[in-house]
């Protein structure tokens, strides 16, 4: 980009068309990324047992996705860059005390059975719904793993952040292959770029909240989704003693964890 706008021999419109161009280019539009590495610190992610800790996967991916916008203009934050454990409260408290700002979330997914694959991107506000839809554009289309698509869930660091908030699952550490991508320091990369992709691409997204739009070639299409934010347990006639029991077992677990529960162990689809 250029640094000198005075330079001898431009003519007015090559200046004002410069001058566009910088005013239109991501580093210009002042926007924050606040980039949430998943889990951290005690917090190892995934299940008992998983070989891989996804906790040192997401922040490898968080890293290399902030040294691509930084490298684009953008303004980064980190909610940690080291392995410690970050509440889930201060995570959505560091995303809300910036305007004009996106969050994105870097997860893994895991679960029990070893064929389970895939990525999937989280949204909750409208608002939010583009960032998604771009940025899971842009994943799925870079990685050699299948398409879970885009869903809506109110997950915390979702449902309580003020600002564009995205949540991506890259792929299962409890699957052989997926696993083993995302032991290579060049699929890390490659997840990190296709997220960027989609970060600088968000306003690019076309269509309402459809899954109908088609694609252009000025656009990126408004992906598939699947709203489960009403989804309830097959066990409704648990006795009340039970119920209890579970609430209390429930209370007690968020309070010496104080993170998410695990996605994939609880989605009937995985």
């Amino acid at each position: 980009m250029p640094t000198n706008f005075c330079r001898p021999g431009w003519s007015a419109a090559s200046l004002l068309a410069t001058l566009f161009i910088c005013c239109n280019s991501p580093a210009a539009e002042n926007v924050t990324v606040v980039i949430d590495a998943g889990h951290g610190g005690h917090d190892r992610g995934g299940i008992p047992g998983q070989r891989i800790a996804e906790k040192v996967m997401t922040l490898d991916v968080a890293q290399r996705l902030r040294n691509v916008l930084q490298a684009s203009g953008y303004r980064v934050v980190m909610t940690r860059d080291s392995d410690v454990f970050v509440p889930l409260g201060t995570r959505v408290a560091i995303a809300n005390s910036y305007r004009n700002a996106i969050f994105v979330c870097v997860h893994f997914n895991a679960t029990n059975r070893m064929g389970a694959s895939g990525i999937e991107t989280y949204f909750y506000s409208r608002d939010s719904l583009p960032l998604a839809s771009a940025i899971h554009h842009f994943v799925v289309g870079g990685a050699p793993s299948s398409n879970r698509g885009v869903r809506r869930r109110g997950y915390y660091v979702l449902r309580k952040t003020n600002i564009p908030a995205v949540l991506v699952e890259c792929g299962f550490l409890t699957n052989p292959t997926e696993g083993a991508y995302a032991q290579t320091a060049s699929y890390r990369q490659k997840l990190a770029e296709e997220i960027a992709a989609g970060v600088q691409g968000r306003n690019s997204v076309g269509g309402a909240l459809s899954t109908t739009r088609v694609a252009t070639s000025e656009t990126i299409p408004l992906q598939p989704y699947m709203d489960q934010t009403k989804v309830t347990s097959s066990k409704h006639h648990k006795s009340k003693s039970s119920h209890k029991k579970s609430a209390r077992k429930k209370k007690t677990s968020s309070k010496s964890t104080g993170s998410e529960a695990r996605y994939a162990s609880t989605d009937p689809e995985a």
